[in-house]
Parts: C-alpha cells; structure tokens; sequence
C-alpha cells in the first residue's frame, strides 16, 4: 500500500484514477485549488506558488495530471499561455517543494500527450524515440514533458505517459462524438482518413497503477490502445455499434477551420503510435480493439 498524492484528481480521468487506487488498496490524496474539510484533500495555490506541506511530507508517490483542457476553447493568444503555464508551472511548483521538503518519495508519475510527436497525417509509426513535432500542440507537450523530467535531477523514478484519445462512458471526445450520430447527423471530420490514437479510461488508470506498483517502469512510454483507427473508421463503427445509419457526407475541413481555428488540427489531423514499449513491459490490454471497447462504453 502506498499513500500517492494526485494531481488533477478531480477531473475526468483522476476521478476514474483515485477510485481505481483506493480499490487496489492504496490511499489517496487530492491537490485542489479550494479550500476543504476533508482529510485527503489538500490545497494549493499555483499563481502564489504555494502547496500545503503536508501533502508532500507524506507522500510516496505522486501522478501529475492537472492541465487546461486542450480541446474546451479556441486557442486564443490568452488561451496558448494557459495550456503551457497550468501544465508547467505546476510541475514546476511541485519539483521546487519537493527539494526543498526532501521527502521519501519514490516516483514521479506525469501526463503529456501523443501531440508531442505534432498533429500530422502521415504513413509513419511514431515510438518514444521520435522527435517533437513543430506546432503548438507538440510545443505544449515538450515544455510539459521537460518540465516532469526535472524529478530526474533529484533521483526520483520519473514515468511520464503519453496518452491518445481517452474513450470514456460520459463526457470527453467519445460522448462528442456520439450524440450527433444518435441522431442520424453522424459524419467523418475531413478526409475521415486521419488516424485517432485511443485508449479506453480503464486501461489508461491500469498503466498509471503499473507506474506505481512496478519500479522497472522508468522514462516515457506511447498510452494508446495497439489497434490503429481512423476518424472514419472511429465513426462508422460507433453507428454500428449504436445500430444507427451513417448517410451524411463528411464535414468539410474548411467549416471545422471557420469554427474552431487553430484548434480544428487536432481533429483533421493524426498519425499511428506504437504501443509496443508498453506492451513489452507486459501491460496487457484489457480493450485491445476498438469494438471491444465502443461494446463495453457505449452498450453498459
């Protein structure tokens, strides 16, 4: 049993997370930015570069994941600076009260994302040995990456995940994605032939509770699922699993660019990532394809 201080906790994926910690039998204690009575919940200030010290005297572990939300608004010059800031200012602060509090603490566990490698379309597999990409969404997982890696410094096992598309039962990209197609106004975005990295909630929280419980977990590994998937692919078998027609033409380009500017990259573009790093650690896929896991979220 370990005591691991979460990041994030609050949010889609920590919430799924903690839960799934406290079941493997490990406690587990929240980071939040409002105050509050109960004994796991700790506060921190990130503008006034303050945590509450007991949360880190304490701690074996700590999992990283708080961070704007990189598709909840167009990408506004005020936007970009608080995508980077809240990810590396964050890190920041936690290295900072770290070595400076001295605890016991033996892994760092962080987030960053398949943007890393650029939101492109092309026929390579990207692994962990390739480069950055050169648009802002890379630009943002570098900084957030370089920021985690700090712990390095300290001695600290350092396990950063780089995480695709995160297929949950409510809200994120998947509900998105299938409340018009309940509709019968389901479509491919673009050219529908670029490829959506994924990963079912499930199987995401089970490699965090690997990062924890094997220490031979070190550096940075590709969360997705091994099966690859286009944005058609995604769509069409979404209506079949929902048992609905899929008629309309794709959406064109050109409207989700009107829409959401820069930030419509990230939906018309994308590439396949391996997996296999993880796998050779012998993580095993509990959702392994994408109808296995469409069948459990979208059917329970």
């Amino acid at each position: 049993m370990a005591s691991i201080l979460v990041t994030g906790g609050t949010g889609l994926i920590g919430k799924h997370l903690c839960d799934l910690l406290l079941k493997k039998g490990h406690k587990v204690f929240i980071l939040s930015r409002n105050s509050s009575n109960k004994p796991n919940i700790f506060k921190w200030d990130i503008e006034n570069n303050y945590i509450d010290e007991n949360a880190i005297k304490n701690t074996d572990y700590i999992i990283h994941l708080a961070g704007a939300g990189i598709a909840d608004k167009r990408w506004t010059p005020k936007r970009k600076k608080l995508l980077i800031d809240s990810r590396v200012s964050s890190a920041n602060l936690l290295y900072t009260k770290v070595k400076v509090l001295n605890p016991n603490l033996k892994g760092f566990i962080a987030a960053s994302g398949i943007g890393f490698y650029g939101a492109i379309t092309t026929n390579k597999i990207f692994t962990e040995n390739d480069s950055a990409g050169n648009d802002f969404l890379s630009t943002i997982c570098t900084h957030w990456e370089n920021a985690s890696l700090q712990f390095n410094a300290l001695n600290i096992r350092t396990v950063i995940l780089r995480t695709g598309v995160v297929l949950t039962k409510k809200s994120g990209a998947l509900e998105k994605i299938v409340k018009p197609i309940k509709f019968g106004f389901g479509a491919a975005l673009g050219t529908g032939k670029q490829y959506m990295p994924w990963i079912h909630i499930d199987d995401l929280c089970e490699m965090y509770v690997q990062a924890i419980e094997n220490p031979e977990l070190k550096g940075i590994y590709n969360v997705v699922a091994p099966e690859y998937c286009t944005n058609k692919i995604l769509t069409k078998e979404i209506a079949e699993v929902l048992n609905k027609p899929l008629f309309l033409p794709n959406i064109p380009a050109l409207i989700l660019k009107i829409i959401l500017g820069k930030l419509s990259n990230i939906l018309l573009e994308g590439s396949r990532v391996s997996s296999n790093k993880i796998v050779e650690t012998g993580f095993e896929f509990k959702f392994y394809t994408l109808k296995i896991a469409l069948k459990n979220l979208l059917k329970n």
